[in-house]
């Protein structure tokens, strides 16, 4: 029996769509919209932060296989300084649909808000993605996917320990900005990187 519930069927082409990045300091925001095929079903489906690294990267494989159709976007850091983290998550969002090969029929977006510009009916869904196994498949892709962009990063700026805490505001790497400065994929409009740049 599937832990995953949705109040409507909107029949097979149903999108889930999350994403990744909004919380941390540095790099871009990811999302992700997926359309699964209801003849294959992946077990093991959760919110992407509960599963551990090695799960998240086997399911990551699995979903892109097996899925019906998916989408990944990002908005820039550059979008991110210019509208606000949570327009250009929004704006990722936008682009992860307007990506699926397939026209969903229905999209389910996880939290509370909409996005803009959504070529069908959508709805948002509070913590969907523990609660709708589409949903938590966007999750896992857009958070290996930005995971992955972000350790990237970490071969070029290795003295901030990006593979670490990925971008994240942990006490190292505040520290690491502080002793080196800020690098071009931190999001200057964010506080704690807005107060050491303006020092």
């Amino acid at each position: 029996m599937t832990p995953f519930v949705s109040e409507h069927y909107f029949g097979d082409l149903l999108a889930g769509v999350d994403e990744a990045g909004r919380g941390p300091l540095a790099g871009e925001v990811v999302a992700a919209a997926v359309i699964l095929d209801p003849k294959r079903p992946i077990a093991g489906l959760a919110d992407s932060k509960k599963l551990s690294e090695k799960k998240r990267e086997l399911l990551f494989d699995e979903i892109k296989e097996k899925a019906l159709a998916y989408g990944i976007a990002s908005a820039s850091i550059e979008e991110i300084d210019q509208i606000n983290i949570l327009h250009a998550s929004m704006l990722a969002m936008s682009r992860a649909v307007e990506l699926l090969p397939i026209k969903p029929e229905h999209v389910l977006i996880d939290g509370n808000r909409l996005p803009p510009n959504l070529p069908c009916p959508a709805e948002a869904v509070v913590k969907g993605d523990a609660r709708q196994a589409a949903i938590s498949a966007a999750s896992i892709l857009a958070k290996v996917t930005r995971d992955r962009d972000i350790i990237k990063s970490a071969e070029i700026y290795p003295e901030y320990g990006f593979e670490k805490h990925k971008g994240y505001p942990t006490a190292a790497h505040l520290e690491a900005i502080r002793l080196y400065g800020i690098t071009p994929i931190h999001r200057r409009s964010f506080g704690p990187v807005k107060k050491i740049v303006e020092g």
